[in-house]
């Protein structure tokens, strides 16, 4: 009868020994690898965010409420359009493009939608007034530690979804989010009508995994007219091109528009980044639970099953067995603990994170291979050093004491 059997007669026979440490080291990797799944790709989102948006900085009314960057419109208060007049003759540096917003609430397509009115870069340039303000001019930005330009120019609709702005749009056209498309079996190029006016559909933007999937896209001074609100706004965003834009627009803008809320993106995602944070403090706290109530059943279980096996460890050292061979005895046993938990636990672990972090984080969710390769590794280094110190006394045990016992 070789180790592995001998492990193997034992697994079977005594089953109950073992499962309080099976059973701990399964529910800590499973919650361990669960959790930092969600953590790892809400944490790629907020950053996939942040590299896309740049050093975007959002002026709201001062009531407005900060959840979503992309969501921080729809507050019902608003501000005069003005104010991108006057950011502008303030030729403030770092300022590449402005893009004041109003969103109304319609039915579309027999769906709850949000037309967003949206001023196209063409009509700043058009203004003669503005022609010399540092927004279209090619000179380098003072004061900034590295001025580059945005990246290549796509004057496409469908760069919206990306850059947050337009180049061009006119009076009755519209571009519609992904979603919008899809329910209303719309595409480029075909017409439909809003407040009783045609309108033609210029563009569909790609499918973007935020709330613009759901708006449609339309002229700011065409959806101010029809919903009949004057020259106000939602939102207004400041695209700043430079590393340091919004670190230095926050506090300039703050004073040149007293009555609105002036925030980076960085502030924006706040909220989640504090989320992503306190998951991944939860996923150290796992771990230790792992460490500490994973560890103690299975070395636990291993000293009363050594205390049970007395009569048998000396009848194996009896008959020639090494003090080696019985110490990996016990700790082939914990090995395959180990890795039965950990395995099952990286199973059920991935399988909750995939379903549920939708849910939770909003994000999508796929297995990470290097993730659950850890934390099986995690689990059997844990039980082989839970199971190191009963093994090493079992292996210590004088054949003689052993039969005197029993």
């Amino acid at each position: 009868m070789n180790l592995r059997s001998i492990v193997w007669k034992e697994l079977r026979e005594r089953p109950t020994a073992m499962l309080t440490g099976l059973l701990a080291i399964f529910l800590g990797v499973a919650a361990l690898v669960a959790i930092r799944h969600v953590t790892v790709f809400s944490e790629q989102e907020v950053a996939q965010q942040l590299s896309t948006l740049g050093a975007n900085i959002l002026i709201l009314p001062k009531n407005a409420t900060l959840q979503d960057y992309y969501s921080a419109d729809l507050s019902e208060a608003t501000l005069p359009e003005s104010h991108a007049s006057t950011i502008l003759m303030a030729s403030l540096p770092g300022v590449e493009k402005l893009s004041p917003k109003y969103c109304v609430p319609i039915d579309f397509a027999g769906k709850q939608t949000i037309l967003t009115g949206i001023l196209p870069q063409e009509e700043f340039e058009a203004k003669s007034a503005w022609q010399s303000v540092s927004m279209f001019s090619k000179t380098k930005h003072v004061g900034c530690a590295k001025a580059e330009s945005c990246g290549p120019t796509d004057n496409s609709p469908e760069s919206l979804a990306s850059r947050r702005s337009i180049e061009k749009l006119d009076a009755h056209e519209l571009v519609l989010g992904a979603d919008v498309a899809t329910k209303s079996n719309l595409k480029s190029g075909s017409s439909t009508v809003l407040f009783g006016e045609q309108f033609r559909i210029v563009a569909v933007l790609p499918s973007t995994g935020t709330v613009d999937d759901g708006r449609i896209f339309g002229h700011l001074h065409t959806i101010q007219r029809l919903a009949k609100t004057g020259e106000v706004v939602s939102a207004i965003e400041v695209l700043g091109c430079c590393e340091d834009a919004a670190g230095q627009l926050v506090p300039q803008l703050s004073a040149l528009l007293p009555d609105a809320k002036v925030v980076t993106i960085s502030q924006v995602v706040q909220t989640q980044v504090g989320v992503n944070r306190l998951m991944a403090k939860s996923s150290i706290f796992v771990l230790g639970v792992l460490v500490l109530v994973g560890g103690t059943s299975v070395a636990s279980s291993t000293s009363s099953n050594v205390r049970e096996r007395r009569r048998e460890i000396g009848t194996l050292m009896a008959l020639g067995a090494t003090p080696g061979l019985v110490a990996r005895l016990f700790l082939t046993k914990a090995a395959w603990l180990g890795l039965v938990g950990g395995v099952a636990g990286v199973g059920v672990g991935v399988l909750i994170a995939v379903v549920l972090g939708p849910q939770w984080a909003g994000v999508s969710i796929s297995p990470l291979p290097y993730l659950s390769i850890g934390a099986v590794a995690a689990a059997l280094v844990v039980a082989l050093a839970a199971a190191f110190w009963p093994a090493l006394r079992a292996a210590r045990l004088d054949p003689c004491t052993c039969f005197q016992d029993a």
